[in-house]
Parts: structure tokens; C-alpha cells; sequence
């Protein structure tokens, strides 16, 4: 049995329109300024168009489409907490849930006291035993400083009632997670083979040496190979495939393993501007470094990864 991965007209259409968007109103300048002041008029404007709302009840859109979106958004660099709205979208309902949506209210999403995006948060949801918890803040925010300058904080939690699908929501957020990642550390790729090849050094264009293209043709494929795992786990999801909830944090797995490879890479082939705040890709390498270290905590995943893929018995001692 084969699935077909390519995005049907709807998918097409999503992925243009969000394009055409980010092409509009989401440069490199407003994305290197998000890490200063976060564009809350950009992410409501998003959100208008009815993004956010892909992960509806209805019959006609589901995770593929989710996963299409964050593709696009990846590309664009789109800063804000896309995967943690997807996953609020599944499991909130009513005035809650149309707050998230429509960009009135800010998602914090996470496992730990240190939340991600806590100092603009309005909705609190925390992971906990195997479940999605509904939370409240018992403590003001304390800020905390992050590489990519998105802003996270300490807050003590108190957890007010489990929420939804946990396991349907998280499978959501990780396909979310893992198509942004691979498509924002793959136009990373992109402007990193564009710059090897007018780079020239001995004579030379940089990316005529093969310690150099042959890096960033492995990093490549590594990362088509994440979106495309992450499209078949959105493809599973949508048709109630039980595997859908170990291919999720597999692709999670597989984009955040990648793109940290490329980052490594991209840094290589740029040289010293690679890593200046000023240069020419810092401002989506730290980016794509800090959402690699976004709770919750893969350590259940990764069980549930090994016994996947375990022969029978080979966990036995």
C-alpha cells in the first residue's frame, strides 16, 4: 500500500495563501525584530485568515493540512507558538478554544516550570501523566533569556482539570513541530548552498569542493526525509491509524535530529557570519536551535519509539 504525500488542491491552496502572506508581511526584518518585540498584530492577523482553524472538527481539514501550513510557515521563518496553538485547538472548546484561534489569546505549552512563551501567555496548558492539563498560574511570570530571544519564563502551575485527547493533541503538536522544523532548516540549507555558490575561494566557488556540497546535500535529504515523515504521520492521523502516535514523535524525532545537523553545517559553510547576530541566517539557526529544546520532554517518546521497533524480546534481559 502506498500513500500519496502531495498536497490535493486544498492543501495547494493553503500553502499559497500563506506564502503569498508571509511574502507580504513577514520579511527578514520583521523576523529578526520578533526576537526583541513579538509581532502580536502579525500573529492575529495570521490567524484571521483561518490558520488556526485547520485543526477543526470538520470533515474537510485535519492534521495533512495542519502539516502543509506549518511547511509554509517554516519557510518563512514565522515566529510564535504554531505547534502549541494546533495542540490547544484540539483539545480546548468553546470561548476558550476561539480565543486560541483567533489570535486573542497567546498558548504557553509545556512540561516543566520553565514555559515557553509564559510572559505573553493568557492559556496555560501543561503535559502530565500521559494527559493534557489545563493550568493556572499561582505565581507571577519570572522572564527568562533564550538563544533565539523568543520569550520564556518560571511559573508555578496548578493543574485544574485534564483536557481533550492528550495523545490525539500531542501526535498533532508534533507533526506541527516537525513540519516547521523541517522546512524552516531547509531554506537554511537553501540560502547556505545560494552562498557557496558565489563564494569563491582558491580560484574557485566554494561549493565546487565536495567538503562542502556533499554536507549540505546530506542535510537535504535528511530533512525531506522529516517532512515527508511528517506528512505520513498527518496522513495516519487523519485516517485514524493507531500509528500515527508512534510516526509523530518519530518525525519530531527526525526534524529536530536534522535540522540541528544543518545548523552545524550552514555555520560551516558561512563561516564567522554564520554565527554573528548581525549575519546573514543567525536569526533562523538560533531559532531552529532553541525550538529544538521546546517541552514536553521527548523521554516518553522515545520508550514508545524503542518498543516500536524492538524485536520480540529484545528488551528482556
Amino acid at each position: 500500500m502506498t500513500i500519496d504525500l502531495d498536497p490535493n488542491e486544498l492543501g495547494r491552496s493553503i500553502a499559497a495563501t500563506i506564502d503569498s502572506f508571509c511574502a507580504d508581511r513577514c520579511d527578514e526584518a520583521v523576523v529578526r525584530q520578533s526576537a526583541e518585540a513579538f509581532p502580536l498584530d502579525l500573529w492575529r492577523d495570521l490567524a484571521a485568515l483561518g490558520v488556526f482553524d485547520l485543526a477543526s472538527l470538520s470533515d474537510e481539514t485535519g492534521a495533512t493540512e495542519i502539516a502543509i501550513a506549518c511547511e509554509a510557515l517554516g519557510r518563512a521563518d514565522f515566529p510564535g507558538p504554531i505547534a502549541a496553538t494546533y495542540l490547544a485547538a484540539e483539545v480546548l472548546d468553546g470561548d476558550a478554544r476561539a480565543a486560541v484561534t483567533s489570535g486573542r489569546s497567546l498558548v504557553s505549552f509545556g512540561d516543566a516550570s520553565l514555559m515557553p512563551w509564559a510572559p505573553l501567555a493568557q492559556v496555560f496548558l501543561a503535559w502530565h501523566d500521559g494527559g493534557v492539563w489545563r493550568c493556572e498560574a499561582k505565581t507571577d511570570v519570572e522572564a527568562v533569556a533564550t538563544l533565539a530571544g523568543e520569550p520564556w519564563g518560571r511559573v508555578t502551575l496548578s493543574r485544574q482539570g485534564q483536557v481533550g485527547d492528550g495523545e490525539h493533541a500531542l501526535a498533532v503538536f508534533n507533526v506541527a513541530h516537525a513540519a516547521w522544523m523541517a522546512a524552516s532548516a531547509r531554506s537554511l540549507v537553501s540560502r547556505a548552498a545560494e552562498h557557496a555558490g558565489t563564494r569563491r575561494q582558491f580560484g574557485r566557488p566554494l561549493g565546487d569542493f565536495q567538503a562542502v556540497a556533499h554536507p549540505l546535500a546530506d542535510c537535504a535529504m535528511q530533512l525531506d526525509a522529516a517532512a515527508a515523515l511528517a506528512r505520513a504521520a498527518a496522513c495516519a492521523l487523519d485516517a485514524g491509524d493507531t500509528n500515527a502516535r508512534v510516526l509523530a514523535p518519530a518525525a519530531r524525532r527526525s526534524a529536530d535530529s536534522a535540522a540541528a545537523r544543518t545548523v552545524v553545517v550552514c555555520h560551516q559553510v558561512f563561516g564567522a557570519i554564520g554565527i554573528t547576530t548581525e549575519g546573514p541566517v543567525f536569526h533562523t539557526s538560533r531559532r531552529l536551535q532553541q525550538a529544538s529544546a521546546v517541552p514536553p520532554s521527548s523521554r516518553g517518546d522515545d520508550a514508545r519509539l524503542v518498543a516500536s521497533i524492538a524485536a520480540p524480546g529484545a528488551h528482556r534481559a
